[in-house]
């Protein structure tokens, strides 16, 4: 449960960043979200890899 609070923070931290890129057209804010959409892909697969296992061992 404590990567998946790390994913709710992480979006809640980057909604600025969201708004500027894509309501402002601001290129480095678009770069920011880039990096950490490519953090949240990773803590993801983290989850699902976590999941998997939890489940097979049950």
């Amino acid at each position: 449960m404590e990567k998946f609070t790390k994913i709710k923070e992480q979006i809640a931290s980057i909604e600025k960043d969201a708004e500027l890129f894509y309501n402002k057209d601001n290129k480095a804010a678009g770069t920011r979200l880039r990096k950490a959409m490519q953090e949240l892909k990773g803590l993801a697969q983290e989850i699902r890899t976590e999941v998997t296992e939890k489940k097979n061992v049950q």
